[in-house]
């Protein structure tokens, strides 16, 4: 692991630092180098962010939480600042391996897995396969059903449309104008206000680095692999909360079909809110998870 004391991104989350996981192995060269953000005390709390987005997604969430775990705001892989593999799958289960070894290469132990839209379906799913080392999921707006983010609006029908057509989809994947992009993000919110400026220009900046208009395609067309991970949610042993935005743009069967795949979840649906619930509502999953290290008794400076 390395750290970096400048980091690329125009965001800063205050007590966080920025850090790289190098792979190990044979297969090192095809799974490309990791960027996370860290920081906190407690026990580990890992973020996974959603569709063309990077850990600072998580910039209003980790301030609540950082005095009660120990936070790790994952760039997943080809986005953010984490490395773009040439010819890297971006498909739900090579997605899953990635999230998979940056908790065992760090040794993470009693880790709150907490995920956003394709996080919340990664986090399921990699509590599923990480049994003994994942004490908690947290799922907000599960990415795991038909149409996905074109559902959000006709404007977003056409975008996503034109990325995954073939022949032109690179091109269209790679001209992202600031008022298209903030038009699709908005459609998310329930508050629009809680789209800010610099946030938009983070990720278009990201959006233009080399090889990135290859990954977004790839990303937005991994939603059947997403759809299908839905099967592994009855392996998650361990306590999981489901978040819903009100104005999400799962439909309520969507929701009753992931109640009905995990019945023992704690359901909560916030009212007004739509898809970002982490960028217009932080304070609900902060509660949920401030509530759990409480009535847990677990001490807060545990590692």
């Amino acid at each position: 692991m390395s750290a970096t004391t400048n980091s690329r991104s125009g965001i800063r989350i205050p007590g966080t630092t920025e850090h790289f996981l190098d792979p190990l192995g044979p297969q090192a060269r095809s799974h490309g180098r990791l960027r996370y953000l860290a920081g906190g005390t407690g026990a580990p709390l890992v973020l996974l962010h959603t569709v063309r987005t990077q850990a600072e997604h998580f910039r209003n969430l980790i301030p609540l939480v950082q005095d009660r775990y120990t936070v790790y705001a994952l760039d997943l892989p080809g986005m953010g600042y984490s490395q773009i593999v040439p010819g890297a799958s971006y498909d739900e289960p090579a997605m899953r391996d990635a999230v998979k070894r940056f908790i065992t290469q760090l040794d993470l132990r009693d880790v709150t897995l907490l995920g956003e839209s394709m996080g919340a379906t990664l986090a399921l799913t990699a509590a599923a396969d990480l049994r003994e080392r994942v004490r908690r999921v947290v799922a907000i707006n599960a990415y795991d059903y038909a149409g996905g983010i074109a559902r959000s609006s006709l404007l977003a029908r056409f975008i996503v449309t034109g990325v995954l057509a073939p022949g032109i989809g690179p091109t269209i994947a790679g001209v992202e104008p600031k008022a298209i992009m903030r038009a699709v993000l908005r459609g998310g919110l329930g508050d629009t206000t809680a789209l800010t400026d610099d946030y938009v220009d983070e990720l278009l900046k990201v959006g233009r680095g080399p090889g990135y208009p290859v990954v977004a395609r790839a990303v937005y067309g991994n939603l059947p692999s997403l759809i299908a991970a839905r099967s592994r949610y009855p392996e998650v042993g361990v306590p999981v909360h489901l978040i819903y935005g009100e104005r999400d743009w799962s439909r309520p069967s969507d929701r009753q079909a992931n109640r009905r795949l995990l019945p023992t979840a704690e359901f909560i649906q916030v009212p007004y809110a739509g898809h970002f619930i982490v960028l217009e509502r932080p304070d609900v999953p902060a509660k949920v998870l401030n509530d759990a290290i409480r009535l847990a008794g677990v001490p807060e400076t545990a590692a």
